[in-house]
């Protein structure tokens, strides 16, 4: 008879306990390309009774696994079809009418976001997805569960800049409209380049064209589990000890988290798709990207040798996840979300970590410029012109880079914006000054780089 290693259960108990383990997000990614009609009305009908159909057991489902385990589920939520795609057959563009359908359908599943109220356009816009980022700002303001996303650049395509100005507009005006909730809009917003069709975790979800009919995605995190596996080890632990510690500890990880997806899917009788292995910290103390820098040896985030610690740390960490697991997607590393993040939070309040460090970050981390709040009246083309530079950087490395950042309406530098929950608060944070017009209004795309002819 085999013995189960009691040192292992104690080891998993005290990640899910101390170390802040769970599975962050399980994410039900739903086609909705066969909604398609030319009357609105029906249009919506049909993704209201789609979702329905695919997602009604999902929370109970997800419950039932959380108690059979013992490891929290977070989020439960829903990725679907970019809704630009679906609106786009109607006679008449109402995307804030399938906004709102949407929005009813999470309510009645009981998720906490649904994904993909979005648009492609890193070549170039059609009318429909002229039409529904046009309304982001209405939609984003009229529902609670809608998360919107639009891919603006791509190594294959370079970077629409029209689109990039547009956003801009759309960043900016989905902030004011909900000016009573420190622009909350914004944060259920954001812009990407190279944006994957399997990613479970929000703002950015939604069901790539090339995925199945279905599937169930799963993101897990435990920046508190890396940043005490760290600590184990001797002082003065060589980097190559650091990062195969930092594998092994992925690799854990990631296995419970593939445990869980596969149990999960096998009862809602759906494909599994990816496990997305994301170290998404918390506000909580201890959940704290943050903290494993810390733990490496920095005195803080925003000293000099954070990039060179986060690209470490990414690296090991998609390492470790693909050797535990055939079928690793989405994102995969670490995010480095300032308002989600307690010892982020800090290190921008005590003034060591700037806007420009963390753009550096962004060319090494998992995603971005990510939940960060930037004074009200910073001007549209200021906000374009942070989104081209991250459209840039994840172009020409060939990655996913995104933008999140939240001009807090009636705020400035030093004041806070909070939001509650996984979303946190941030310290409103400064931005360069310098006009960037010239430049973000010339119009067109900018071209790919000489990498993507390698067909």
């Amino acid at each position: 008879m085999k013995f189960i290693n009691s040192e292992s259960i104690l080891e998993t108990i005290n990640m899910i306990k101390v170390q802040h383990l769970d599975i962050r997000t399980v994410t039900l990614a739903l086609s909705l390309r066969d909604c398609c009609d030319s009357d609105v009305k029906a249009a919506g009908k049909k993704i209201y009774d789609k979702i329905l159909k695919y997602a009604s057991r999902l929370v109970d489902c997800a419950n039932e696994i959380e108690e059979a385990y013992s490891i929290p589920i977070i989020n439960k939520r829903i990725a679907v079809t970019p809704i630009s795609l679906v609106g786009e057959s109607c006679d008449r563009y109402d995307y804030v009418y399938l906004a709102k359908i949407l929005d009813k359908a999470a309510e009645a599943v009981g998720v906490n976001f649904i994904g993909g109220y979005g648009a492609l356009v890193e070549k170039g816009c059609t009318k429909g997805d002229t039409a529904l980022i046009e309304s982001i700002p209405e939609a984003l303001s009229q529902t609670k569960y809608i998360c919107s996303s639009v891919n603006l650049a791509s190594s294959k395509a370079g970077i629409n800049m029209d689109a990039v100005y547009k956003m801009g507009q759309i960043v900016k005006k989905t902030a004011e409209l909900t000016a009573d909730a420190d622009g909350i809009g914004a944060a259920k917003l954001v812009c990407f380049c190279n944006a994957p069709g399997d990613n479970p975790f929000m703002a950015g979800a939604f069901h790539g064209i090339g995925e199945p009919e279905c599937a169930l995605n799963v993101g897990i995190s435990g920046p508190g589990v890396v940043s005490a596996a760290i600590e184990s080890l001797p002082s003065g632990a060589s980097f190559d000890d650091l990062a195969n510690k930092i594998k092994q500890t992925a690799y854990k990880i990631t296995t419970t988290g593939e445990l869980i997806g596969r149990e999960m899917a096998e009862k809602l009788d759906i494909p599994f798709g990816v496990i997305d292995l994301s170290l998404a910290p918390t506000p909580a103390e201890g959940d704290s990207v943050a903290g494993i820098f810390q733990a490496m040896g920095l005195e803080h985030t925003g000293a000099h040798g954070t990039t060179a610690a986060l690209a470490m740390l990414n690296d090991a960490v998609k390492k470790g996840g693909i050797m535990a697991s055939s079928h690793v997607g989405g994102l995969s590393g670490a995010f480095i979300p300032v308002s989600e993040d307690a010892g982020m939070i800090e290190a921008v309040s005590k003034g060591y970590l700037s806007f420009d460090k963390l753009e550096a970050m962004t060319s090494v981390c998992s995603v971005g410029l990510d939940m960060i709040a930037i004074p009200g009246d910073t001007p549209v083309d200021t906000i374009s012109g942070i989104i081209a530079d991250e459209m840039a950087i994840g172009m020409i490395n060939k990655k996913t880079t995104a933008v999140r950042v939240i001009p807090v309406p009636g705020k400035k530098v030093g004041d806070r914006a909070v939001y509650g929950g996984l979303l946190g608060e941030a310290p409103v944070m400064n931005v360069n000054h310098l006009s960037s017009a010239g430049f973000i209004r010339r119009g067109g795309r900018i071209p790919a780089p000489v990498h993507s002819l390698n067909n």
